[in-house]
């Protein structure tokens, strides 16, 4: 029997979450599954992946396929390079406490990687949002400068009505005046 390391996927139409499962090759995609391995979901940015690295390794070891999406987030978990690192150790190139500390020094710039991405996401998110107030404050400003000019024309509306009034007032009186 041949085994994958494969994505399952679970959720909504257009909203897809996936368990990173192992799996007897000739199963269906959502079928039967020997071990489930992690999660991984791809709605939001970055990605969420939950995995489980030594039992995606100990698969591996026994001699499981990954698919070409699940070779990618293995790879991006580290489980492929610990993987490595456990080959060495078995060929005597490495010892186990060397594996070890390369594997943590690999994760640590992983994480620092990952979290200046974070950061990145949230300062263009809050520069969005502030170019957002910007240009709704300018469009405020605009209405609010609209809506003057009206009032400014009923004033001068009503001035020169005052105006040609007393104009009118003034013809009158130097008729009468006559």
């Amino acid at each position: 029997m041949s085994v994958k390391i494969r994505l399952q996927r679970h959720g909504k139409k257009g909203k897809p979450f996936y368990w990173i499962v192992a799996a007897d090759a000739r199963a269906k995609r959502d079928g039967r599954y020997l071990e489930k391995i992690g999660t991984y979901n791809p709605n939001v940015n970055p990605a969420i992946i939950d995995l489980n690295v030594d039992k995606a390794v100990e698969w591996l070891q026994n001699g499981a396929q990954p698919t070409d999406t699940a070779k990618a987030i293995l790879s991006y978990k580290g489980a492929l390079l610990k993987n490595h690192l456990a080959g060495g150790v078995r060929k005597g190139a490495l010892t186990e406490e060397q594996a070890e500390e390369k594997f943590k020094a690999w994760l640590e710039e992983k994480e620092g990687k990952v979290s200046t991405k974070e950061e990145k996401l949230a300062k263009a998110d809050a520069d969005a949002k502030a170019k957002a107030l910007e240009a709704e404050k300018a469009v405020n400003e605009a209405r609010i400068a609209a809506a003057q000019p009206e009032e400014v024309v009923e004033e001068a509306t009503e001035e020169v009505a005052a105006e040609a009034t007393e104009t009118a007032e003034e013809a009158t009186e130097e008729k009468a005046a006559e």
